[in-house]
């Protein structure tokens, strides 16, 4: 198989697996939003910034170290496999044990008993780490895919049997726990690696040389995206965060979906071409495009729809959380970027600049808390969006630096992109407003004329990165049928 064919491959399994996973995610949380309450989702987001950062921690930037060396072998999976482990299991102790020092920090009793609980998916996700690391090397996202949707499946089900029966909060804690598990479980299951008893103090050594730049800087862009659930949490309520976590829930189903899709598949692809340049260059900017197309017309499109969606979905009692989601979405639709120029420096194994340019970032995002502390949420949001806007500059600059890709030639290329989508969204939007209906017969007129309008305006002018996309699928699906034929 090609390196084009490998990329496309994985790009059409990967978005495939987001895809369904997207929609599974997608209805049971419209169903669970229903069944429990926004304070219940709030407990949950207090323990967000506490479980993210151990998993940084667990990880430590070995995946993408061994997804970078050019050929990792047993003992190198075996040694990382075990520091997972044992950082999984020191992880959840910590948290087991300061678990009094949480609740009491929020003011809420009820976190002790669900933090203690909520730790073990550390210890099952460390299990599961290095057997994703090696389908991921090998570009092979249909089993990933396989195993995300029956584990999503399971634990959804899972979740709104529990919260049918009346076990609030809990019901989501069960969701977390039975997706790793189901996850963990079906990856020893189907994939064929097994760890030796070795541990390389060397290869531990190497990898973390390159590993240790991107946990640190993993580190800290985790304290900042959760450090918004810490503030508003102890500032504010449980009820406020439920609002606020639900708007950035929705607002990254596209984003951070994409975000997912794109950074799994690129990072081992573009790997391969780091003695490339021209070549380098020539397959960045074709993903730059034709994932920002896609990333805009998605945020853009449903900031437009937020109010309508929010109610026809999850009903009145959201209707807070509708201007929090419609900020949020111009903060995420710059994350795809921000992923794809930052792999870029991983890939040319500056890792170095990575981490000086997340210190850097963030550093300069702290006064943003304190603004939101004073005045607010919604201004704590805007000021994430022009720290969105002054990071995709700094990480543009150098990452095209390196590959001779300029933040001028970048913007040239995603411009259109945003034009097109701000129109579309703009003649969207303005339906909201002349349209005298209820939630959810508008949401399904905005949704038809935003698919209308952009696919009809991308066809009539032959948009060249629409056009690069559908290309890309018939030629999937083209030799799809053609294998299926022969195999006939």
């Amino acid at each position: 198989m090609t390196l084009k064919q490998k990329t496309v491959s994985g790009l059409v399994w990967s978005f495939a697996d987001n895809t369904v996973n997207l929609f599974i995610q997608f209805a049971v949380g419209i169903v669970l939003a229903r069944l429990l309450s926004p304070a219940e989702f709030g407990l949950i987001g207090m323990l967000t910034i506490f479980i993210a950062v151990s998993q940084s921690f667990i990880n430590s930037g070995f995946s993408q170290a061994l997804i970078r060396k050019t050929d990792p072998s047993r003992t190198d999976y075996s040694t990382v496999f075990y520091f997972n482990m044992v950082i999984g299991v020191l992880c959840f102790l910590i948290l087991f044990f300061c678990a009094g020092l949480i609740s009491r920090f929020f003011r809420e009793p009820q976190l002790k008993p669900l933090v203690r609980v909520l730790g073990l998916s550390l210890i099952i996700n460390a299990f599961s780490i290095i057997q994703q690391t090696i389908l991921t090397r090998r570009i092979n996202f249909k089993l990933q895919a396989k195993i995300s949707v029956i584990s999503s499946v399971i634990s959804g089900a899972a979740a709104i049997i529990m919260a049918l029966l009346g076990f609030g909060v809990w019901s989501l804690v069960a969701k977390t726990l039975i997706m790793y598990a189901v996850s963990s479980f079906l990856l020893w299951l189907w994939n064929n690696w097994k760890p030796v008893l070795a541990f390389s103090v060397q290869s531990f050594r190497e990898l973390f040389r390159f590993g240790s730049n991107l946990l640190i800087s993993g580190l800290i862009d985790t304290l900042y995206r959760n450090v918004y659930y810490l503030i508003i949490g102890r500032f504010f309520s449980a009820q406020e965060l439920g609002y606020y976590s639900r708007a950035d829930q929705f607002q990254a189903l596209p984003s951070s979906n994409l975000t997912t899709v794109i950074q799994r598949v690129s990072y081992p692809v573009l790997s391969t071409l780091k003695g490339d340049i021209p070549q380098l260059k020539d397959v960045y900017k074709k993903l730059i495009r034709s994932t920002m197309l896609i990333c805009f017309v998605l945020m853009l499109g449903m900031a437009a729809v937020a109010r309508p969606m929010i109610l026809a979905l999850i009903g009145d009692k959201w209707e807070p959380c509708v201007v929090y989601l419609q900020l949020l979405c111009f903060a995420g639709m710059f994350y795809p970027l921000h992923a794809l120029n930052l792999n870029i420096l991983e890939v040319k194994g500056r890792s170095d600049l990575f981490l000086r340019l997340e210190i850097i970032k963030k550093t300069l995002a702290v006064p943003i808390l304190f603004f939101g502390i004073i005045w607010g949420i919604k201004v704590m949001i805007m000021g994430m969006i022009a720290m969105s806007l002054f990071a995709y500059f700094l990480n543009s600059y150098w990452s095209g630096h390196l590959i001779g890709y300029s933040f001028s030639e970048q913007v040239k290329d995603i411009l259109p992109s945003f034009l097109l989508a701000s129109g579309v969204s703009a003649v969207v939007f303005s339906e909201a407003l002349i349209l005298s209906l209820q939630p959810l017969p508008l949401l399904a007129i905005q949704l038809l004329t935003g698919a209308a309008l952009t696919l009809g305006i991308c066809e009539a002018i032959e948009f060249r990165d629409y056009v690069y996309i559908r290309e890309t699928i018939k030629e999937k699906v083209y030799k799809t049928l053609s294998f299926n034929g022969k195999a006939e």
